[in-house]
């Protein structure tokens, strides 16, 4: 009777290490470890950048979303100016909305802030020559908005003695500036005593308001 020897693996003594537990594995050398590793991290970086990129996209279109679905309110200069319009202690005020400053022996005229703000941008202003007369309650001048053409008319009467050469060139001065640089012309009153009969700061607000309530 013949006897089986049981057949033995011959394995290299210098791979013996790498069976475990009935498992051969094949060892990865430095550089292949290496490598492996750092296409670990830049697929690491790469997605995580991927990922910043999609936020990013996102955020800048959620952005456009929500400014180009905002409508902005309509501007209303014409209810605005109404609502702020200005009244100044000081000056005389007449029912067609001129004010008037008397210094010394010179009169300064103008329109009134509430007039200008229901006329709205001034593109041109008519204005009489130095040296002309004019009377109470005629008119010198006109005023040309974007809106409509309307007559100055003068709070005293008098000698016209100098204008608002300004205002040729820069019309828009009746907005911007009503009771200072955009003032219009300078009487010398023929009777002074006319500006008696013009209204007080108060007293034109409660006109203004009165007015405003029947529009």
């Amino acid at each position: 009777m013949s006897t089986n020897h049981p057949t033995h693996l011959s394995v290299p003594s210098t791979s013996r290490h790498q069976i475990h537990d009935g498992l051969y594995s094949f060892p990865l050398s430095c550089p292949d470890l290496c490598s492996t590793q750092k296409k670990g991290e830049e697929n690491r970086e790469t997605t995580e950048s991927m990922a910043l990129k999609l936020w990013a996209s996102s955020t800048a279109n959620a952005l456009k979303i929500s400014c180009g679905g905002a409508k902005t309110p309509p501007f209303l200069p014409f209810s605005i100016s109404r609502c702020f319009s200005s009244v100044l202690d000081g000056l005389k005020y007449s029912s067609s909305h001129e004010w008037v400053k008397h210094e010394g022996s010179v009169a300064t005229v103008g329109i009134t802030d509430h007039a200008q703000g229901h006329l709205g941008e001034v593109v041109f202003v008519e204005l009489p020559e130095a040296g002309s007369s004019i009377s109470k309650g005629g008119s010198f001048g006109a005023v040309e908005s974007v809106k409509a053409t309307s007559d100055v008319n003068s709070p005293v009467s008098g000698e016209v003695v100098e204008v608002n050469t300004k205002l040729t060139e820069v019309p828009g001065l009746i907005n911007s500036s009503p009771y200072d640089d955009g003032w219009m012309i300078k009487v010398r009153p023929g009777s002074p005593s006319e500006l008696d009969s013009l209204m007080g700061p108060k007293e034109y607000t409660k006109f203004c308001e009165d007015e405003d309530a029947h529009h």
